[in-house]
């Protein structure tokens, strides 16, 4: 069985100064509690065969355990104890902070993570959509205890929660087990939050030798509660969302011009992007911007065939399917659904809903979104001026 607590907090609800609380707290709670230490929590989950794990995103943070039914008990008292009685030992976040030190510096070191935060910081100038999960080294450098304690007390509160579980359990007793375990304050409230304003830059250019280019063209795109979000989803599927997408065949497929390539959308509260990345050597970076480019027009002036449609359909329903083979994966759909959009729907229904979708719903979307300005990120040895054309 798996169970999850979802907080509603991710490093866009974060100031200029407490950038990366919230990924510190995704290390610091699994450092210790009142009641146990860092080792000892380790110790319990992996003396019976379980997992025990967090992640943090632009808009929340996940804590989760999965363990066998018959040790659900054990499972749910050390999350529990985690999320209510966090230790914040100093000596454990000075440990942590050289952890999360090096992990900024791992990730510098990728440009093809590199490429993605300069895409969305251009997307979103001057927002905290725009910054990086993990902070910087400056902000985690100078982040003390109490800014980490008081930024927990303010969003690790009930009502900025959902608590997610799937598995051989009984929702009762399971239900009643987390409520003996509450030990946090009441109330609290999910995060205000302010849709980006400022108008995209359109080239954000970072100069590395490295071996490859690593770009990523994207626009403004649906935000999270989007009536169209469906339509959207066969869109990108399209674009260069599988096998049969135009991207992996016009570029990887029929010209070898790089080994990955794909299309991604991100959907945030009062905003949305949709956007394409490519790995290709520098001499054929302008080659394949340009088969982007026209797939992008050619989407957005045409839409998408039938049998595009019938594709995206199929990889939708049965990609969705694939994912709920363990209980993991069933835990995370609940909880982030139940947690973003404030609902849990079966999955005949989110069948339905893509079934629902029509070849003129997703050419409208199609124009809505492509007709946007794009944005372009690249890393790799090339200078702004390289590609100022492009925007001409």
């Amino acid at each position: 069985m798996a169970a999850g607590f979802w907080v509603g907090t991710g490093s866009r609800d974060e100031s200029r100064d407490t950038a990366g609380a919230s990924h510190f707290l995704e290390h610091l709670l699994f450092k210790g509690t009142d009641r146990r230490q860092a080792s000892e929590i380790a110790e319990a989950i992996d003396a019976v065969g379980g997992d025990m794990n967090a992640f943090t995103t632009k808009e929340y943070t996940a804590f989760y355990v999965r363990v066998l039914p018959d040790d659900l008990e054990l499972g749910l008292d050390i999350l529990n104890d985690i999320m209510w009685a966090p230790a914040f030992r100093p000596d454990e976040i000075e440990t942590e902070r050289e952890v999360i030190l090096e992990e900024i510096l791992m990730h510098g070191d990728e440009p093809s993570d590199l490429v993605s935060e300069l895409f969305f910081s251009a997307l979103y100038p001057d927002h905290s959509l725009g910054w990086d999960v993990l902070g910087d080294e400056d902000t985690i450098t100078a982040m003390k205890r109490d800014d980490i304690c008081g930024f927990f007390a303010e969003h690790y509160r009930p009502a900025n929660m959902v608590v997610a579980l799937a598995g051989a359990i009984d929702h009762d007793e399971a239900t009643a087990a987390i409520e003996k375990r509450f030990a946090g304050p009441p109330g609290g409230s999910p995060p205000a939050r302010h849709a980006p304003a400022a108008a995209p830059r359109r080239i954000a250019v970072v100069n590395r030798p490295t071996e490859q280019a690593h770009v990523v063209v994207g626009t403004p795109a649906l935000d999270r509660d989007d009536p169209d979000r469906y339509a959207m989803s066969v869109l990108d599927h399209a674009l260069g969302g599988g096998l049969s997408s135009r991207l992996f065949q016009e570029v990887r497929e029929k010209r070898g011009l790089a080994y990955s390539v794909y299309s991604f959308r991100a959907a945030f509260a009062g905003a949305g992007a949709l956007a394409v990345y490519a790995g290709t050597s520098p001499d054929h970076v302008h080659e394949v911007l340009d088969l982007v480019t026209h797939e992008l027009d050619d989407l957005a002036a045409n839409g998408v065939t039938e049998r595009e449609l019938e594709v995206a359909r199929g990889h939708l329903r049965g990609t969705m399917a694939l994912g709920l083979e363990d209980s993991g994966s069933r835990m995370s759909r609940i909880g982030r659904s139940q947690l973003v959009h404030g609902e849990t729907p079966a999955v005949d229904e989110i069948n339905a809903r893509i079934d629902a979708v029509t070849i003129d719903d997703v050419r409208r979307v199609s124009a809505r979104v492509l007709s946007n300005d794009r944005v372009l990120a690249v890393v790799g040895p090339f200078d702004e001026s390289d590609f100022e054309a492009r925007t001409a």
